[in-house]
């Protein structure tokens, strides 16, 4: 009888953690931002299954917003392996031949994008100044830019703005050569009467023009509230920049910015700093695959996967989270497939695979900077029980921003028992918040928490809620 009288205790236990209320402080801060109760789900546990789930909407498929990194860094680090690394490649389709004042190549320089999440400008010039010590001074042909590890090789074109702000850095939707995350950054300093405006580096062809742009009165932290989008006009020597809107007195800025075309930059960008080490380069710049045979002439790599995925996720950085998912597809793409559509094949695969149910996902490019992407809150807590679990769960670990301290959470739950010792995952769209990760509570376990908050009010007000639960889970004995 006693044995009979426990197990139905624990049958209602699991019952009523379906049901589960929401906590008092949660429900206050609800109540205090004006947010109905069903606006929020959740799955909380201890890891080590000590306490029954607490569940609400836990099956139903929300808006995640940027805890969708989770789902990639996972899969990621497990299929790709820690020490994956992208690469970037100088190729010719023949080995340079000797000429008068050095090595010449006959052709094209081919400058082939490997997912190198480290081509950056200082990067670019040390291929090229690897390829001008090795003797070479004479490239015959233009350049040849390869993108072809993903297909579409530009999946930026045709793609409908995500906001009103495509030239910010968060907007970017990388290709297999990311070069300088296919930004330039922008120095704007406000003047006595007026906007100064250069880029760093200075190309040649490049010209900027902040004289359409007024000076404002708002805090130089908000200088770009009244940003407009740029002008691009073609001139018989290159680019010349339109910078349009406000900009606040007394204030000075460096932005990264993607206004020019990428294919533009990269061109420019190889030309000037090939002729700054002293080589020459002929015409016929163009995109394209390498041909068979070529030879490779300077190579860079970029950081182990792991020393990657912690920038990535402490910063919630889209690019390269995007750039990640592409690498997922590109390893396991079948002949004809595009790249995001491998990608998406692997995810599910690896789901299936660790027993997650996938039935409220809906992917889209891996980051969470989606109004199409959806999870349950029960599909993110499998994913972090199984991430746990494995081999890379150190390096999983180490991603996550932790409360109060670095990352997506240095300004956030600072005071409380869950600072310093919750890690956990943001996400912010308009009408979606969330947090996702472990959090340590009073007696030394550590919970799976997924909480999401989708509303149309949710980015104004609904973080008091999240933060509310995190600390109330922080506090359990």
């Amino acid at each position: 009888m006693r044995a009979w009288l426990y197990s139905m205790a624990l049958v209602l236990a699991g019952c009523a953690s379906l049901q589960a209320p929401v906590p008092d402080p949660v429900r206050a801060a609800l109540d205090k931002a004006g947010l109905p109760a069903d606006s929020l789900g959740f799955v909380l546990q201890p890891l080590d299954g000590s306490r029954p789930p607490l569940r609400q909407r836990a099956d139903d498929a929300m808006a995640p917003a940027s805890t969708m990194k989770l789902v990639t860094a996972t899969v990621a680090l497990d299929k790709l392996g820690i020490n994956h690394r992208g690469r970037t490649e100088l190729l010719a389709a023949a080995a340079p031949v000797n000429g008068v004042n050095g090595s010449v190549i006959e052709g094209p320089l081919i400058l082939r994008g490997g997912a190198d999440p480290d081509l950056d400008w200082p990067a670019l010039w040390w291929l090229l100044r690897q390829l001008r010590e090795s003797g070479v001074r004479e490239i015959r042909g233009g350049l040849i830019v390869d993108r072809s590890l993903f297909s579409p090789t530009r999946p930026d074109l045709g793609l409908p703005a995500f906001d009103e702000a495509p030239e910010f850095d968060y907007n970017v939707i990388p290709d297999a050569l990311h070069l300088n995350g296919s930004l330039l950054d922008f120095e704007l300093q406000a003047t006595a009467s007026s906007v100064a405006a250069r880029t760093l580096p200075a190309l040649s062809g490049l010209a900027v023009d902040a004289s359409a742009m007024t000076l404002s009165t708002r805090p130089c932290k908000d200088w770009d509230e009244d940003w407009k989008p740029a002008l691009v006009q073609p001139v018989a020597d290159g680019l010349l920049l339109k910078l349009q809107g406000a900009f606040p007195t007394g204030c000075r800025q460096r932005a990264p910015l993607q206004i020019v075309d990428r294919q533009w930059l990269a061109a420019h960008a190889v030309r000037q700093f090939w002729a700054e080490l002293g080589g020459s380069m002929g015409p016929g710049d163009a995109e394209g695959p390498t041909p068979a045979g070529a030879v490779v002439l300077a190579t860079h790599r970029g950081r182990p996967l792991a020393e990657v995925m912690r920038g990535v996720m402490k910063r919630s950085d889209n690019a390269l989270t995007r750039l990640v998912y592409l690498q997922l597809g590109a390893q396991a793409a079948r002949p004809d497939e595009p790249t995001r559509a491998a990608a998406e094949r692997v995810v599910r695969d690896w789901l299936a695979g660790h027993g997650v149910d996938a039935s409220a996902l809906v992917l889209d490019n891996g980051s969470g900077l989606s109004r199409s992407e959806r999870v349950s809150p029960a599909l993110l807590a499998g994913v972090l029980r199984a991430g746990q679990r494995g081999a890379q769960a150190p390096e999983l670990l180490a991603t996550l921003p932790i409360a109060g301290v670095d990352g997506t959470l240095s300004r956030r739950l600072k005071e409380g028992p869950a600072a310093g010792q919750a890690r956990l995952k943001t996400g912010t769209l308009r009408d979606a918040v969330g947090l996702a990760g472990f959090v340590p509570d009073a007696a030394g376990r550590t919970w799976v928490f997924v909480a999401l908050l989708n509303h149309p009010e949710a980015a104004r007000k609904g973080r008091p809620v999240l933060d509310a639960l995190v600390n109330w889970v922080a506090e359990q004995h």
